[in-house]
């Protein structure tokens, strides 16, 4: 019994990389290790791990401490605008990041910060972010789509969550060649716990191989 790895693993993430990358990760790791448990915490803030006592946190690269150890998991990622076709019906569709403060756009507001999420964009290497404004603020992503869906205005995010929505033309997308890719998702632990058997088989189950 020593020898079968066995416990439980405490992952603190998002929702949208809960969906897109762990599970589906990890499924395999789960139904060949029965031994093995998951619990996943859904916070949209930043939790401090060693204190709530989590294993691990996932978040994109960017908003890591750089006290923890940061294992990336997934491929680079790029962000989307889009809305529906009823909205744009109605609406003129924008030619660049500043058109967008004509626009009711849907806002996200930060857990951690408290604030409002900037809509950063790049163009020929530029950064560039613009304060949009708009009828609604959310702070979970699929409100938002759905929101986008209903034609209540445009919204910002990972084009992961559009990506079935416009392929089937319930949403469009615009400004595609102002979204540069940036690093995705990362796994973050810190440098000093002493990894069980089931966290290193969690951990190189995420893993990007290159």
């Amino acid at each position: 019994m020593r020898d079968k790895p066995a416990g439980t693993v405490r992952i603190t993430c998002g929702e949208h990389i809960l969906r897109s990358t762990l599970l589906p990760k990890l499924t395999p790791l789960l139904l060949d290790y029965p031994d093995i448990k998951i619990e996943f915490d859904i916070n949209y803030g930043f939790r401090d791990i060693v204190a709530d006592r989590y294993d691990a946190g996932g978040r994109m690269g960017d908003t890591i401490d750089k006290d923890m150890i940061a294992v990336p998991i997934g491929p680079p990622l790029r962000m989307a605008v889009a809305a529906s076709p009823a909205y744009f019906a109605t609406h003129p569709i924008p030619k660049n990041s500043r058109d967008l403060l004509e626009h009711n756009c849907i806002n996200q507001r930060m857990q951690t910060a408290g604030g409002l999420y900037i809509w950063d964009f790049e163009r020929r290497r530029q950064p560039l972010n613009v304060r949009v404004d708009g009828q609604l603020i959310f702070n979970t992503s699929p409100s938002m789509v759905d929101a986008a869906l209903a034609g209540l205005g445009i919204a910002f995010l990972p084009e992961e969550e559009f990506a079935p929505h416009i392929e089937e033309g319930r949403l469009v997308r615009v400004l595609e060649d102002w979204c540069a890719p940036f690093p995705g998702y990362y796994l973050y632990y810190p440098s000093r716990r002493q990894p069980s058997t089931a966290f290193s088989l969690v951990v190189n189950a995420l893993r990007v191989t290159t």
